[in-house]
């Protein structure tokens, strides 16, 4: 088993855990042993809840593999449910819990609690988080669901939201106005938010919107077919794919297609704004399957970028990134290794990078300026305003969002350029700072920005000098491709056998590198 100080999925039981925690009335008992109980750091501090999850572990120790654990787990689901009251119990196993082979589920099954209690068989060792937040939901929809009449009003089911997930709460407001526009309603918004309660009358939707396929296609296929429910396809991210998603609910439900536009600003920006700042600017997409597909539409037709990388780190999504690479002419990275990941984004050196937590600190080191489309995120991409990615204000979030790094990059870039001047030189400190007088000269070089010095620390081990005047003038180049041309002069002058990089060396491998 490959341990890494990164991941980007967790273990199957992690996927369960965002059902559980995004429903309500739900409990969830987790045969665990002690170093496995991680949840309340998980939700409630990098999603910040309010709620603590509701899940219960057995927390079994060294000392107890030697006696009945299946003891101990038949006391933990007893209590929790004398202390929950739970509508619904889900039981299952941690990856290390697994080894020990207790069957959580069939001890359950035998203790005769008086709710619905749904075994979860997750296979810790071949598949990760998604996968276990998908089987979980699918679990709970085929043990509760089932066919009723129809509500009289065309109405439907939102399913694929869970805790943890890239703005969930907030694509969910943002899909159900656009089906509010057309006289549609939901009927239930599952897992998040709802109960078994909920997950029972799911049948009596008209269609479902799928809005996650990572964690809810499982049971659209299945509600598609046990209960004759279609379901849609087109995810509403950007705005060419909001337009094609209320077209496709138009034709599920026969409901003529309305869509205002009335606050959309993403065409008009995205036209406007500079071109420095967007067009053909080359970027590398990665996350999950359905984000990276959304934004890679997204990226090419309604921003103006080229795509020359794009990849998704959960396996079940790899064949159609892989058939959207191959339509946009690159090869896709499918690989949950982040280490492989920034591999490739050194080879491509690309100008800007779309996506996890994990490529944002990739960018930090390499110098390339991130946005963050999909999760794993941390506790900044869980903003306590309106953010959607959905609809059409997630459009605008987008745009927002994608634009902020190249704006602020050129920003960095004029403070660079006018380094010298009395009021922006290195020495003078914040400039912000009302009344900061500029720190007298100590001897020495200035200080340096923390992107020159990690510049400087990835050169380490080169055997090339870089002259004062060839420094000078490689910060008139915009920090956002300054380590492009850093790596090349120094490629360049290797090659060549020379020794120390002049103006004029750095001059020939620019021109040497645009042949």
């Amino acid at each position: 088993m490959k341990l890494t100080v990164w991941t980007y999925e967790g273990p199957p039981h992690v996927g369960a855990m965002r059902v559980a925690t995004g429903m309500t009335d739900l409990h969830y008992v987790l045969h665990a042993p002690q170093g496995d109980t991680y949840a309340d750091l998980l939700f409630t501090m990098i999603e910040r809840r309010d709620h603590r999850p509701p899940v219960t572990y057995t927390t079994f120790q060294a000392r107890d593999l030697g006696a009945d654990t299946a003891n101990l787990f038949k006391q933990a689901a007893q209590d929790a449910y004398d202390r929950f009251k739970p509508q619904a119990i889900i039981v299952g196993a941690s990856c290390t819990a697994e080894l020990i082979q207790d069957d959580p589920g069939g001890m359950a099954e035998t203790m005769g609690l008086p709710v619905p209690t749904i075994p979860l068989e997750l296979p810790s060792y071949q598949r990760k988080e998604n996968f276990g937040a998908d089987e979980t939901f699918f679990q709970i929809v085929k043990t509760l669901a089932k066919p009723m009449e129809r509500t009289k009003q065309i109405t439907a089911n939102l399913i694929g939201p869970t805790a943890l997930g890239f703005r969930h709460r907030d694509d969910i407001q943002e899909v159900t106005a656009l089906l509010s526009d057309m006289g549609i309603s939901v009927n239930v918004v599952a897992p998040m938010t709802s109960s078994p309660a909920d997950i029972a009358r799911m049948g009596a939707a008209h269609f479902n919107v799928l809005m996650y396929p990572e964690t809810a296609e499982s049971a659209a296929r299945w509600m598609e077919r046990e209960l004759g429910q279609s379901y849609t396809k087109i995810v509403p991210i950007g705005v060419g794919a909001t337009r094609d998603f209320v077209n496709e609910v138009a034709e599920l439900t026969g409901v003529a297609p309305y869509l205002d536009t009335s606050r959309l600003r993403l065409p008009w920006y995205s036209r406007s704004v500079d071109s420095t700042y967007l067009t053909g600017k080359r970027v590398f997409l990665f996350g999950d399957g359905t984000h990276v597909l959304a934004a890679a539409r997204v990226a090419q037709d309604e921003m103006g970028f080229e795509v020359i990388g794009m990849g998704c780190y959960n396996r079940e999504m790899a064949r159609p990134v892989r058939a959207k690479a191959k339509e946009m002419g690159i090869d896709a990275t499918i690989t949950d290794d982040y280490l492989e990941v920034e591999r490739t984004i050194e080879v491509l050196q690309p100008e800007m990078i779309l996506g996890t937590q994990m490529e944002r600190h990739i960018g930090k080191r390499l110098g390339i300026p991130c946005a963050v489309i999909s999760a794993p995120v941390h506790v900044q991409d869980f903003p306590a305003r309106y953010s959607p990615q959905m609809g059409i204000e997630g459009a605008n979030v987008i745009f927002d969002t994608w634009v902020h790094p190249l704006v602020m990059g050129l920003e960095e870039h004029l403070l660079h350029m006018f380094r010298e001047d009395f009021e922006f030189h290195d020495a003078a400190g914040p400039s912000h700072h009302g009344g900061h007088a500029p720190l007298a000269d100590a001897g020495g070089p200035a200080p340096q920005t923390p992107r020159d010095i990690s510049s400087q620390e990835k050169t380490q081990g080169v055997d090339v000098i870089w002259l004062p005047a060839a420094e000078k003038e490689l910060k008139k180049i915009p920090f956002f491709v300054r380590g492009k041309a850093r790596r090349n002069t120094e490629v360049f002058a290797t090659e060549r056998g020379v020794a120390e990089i002049s103006v004029d060396t750095l001059y020939e491998a620019k021109a040497h590198y645009a042949r």
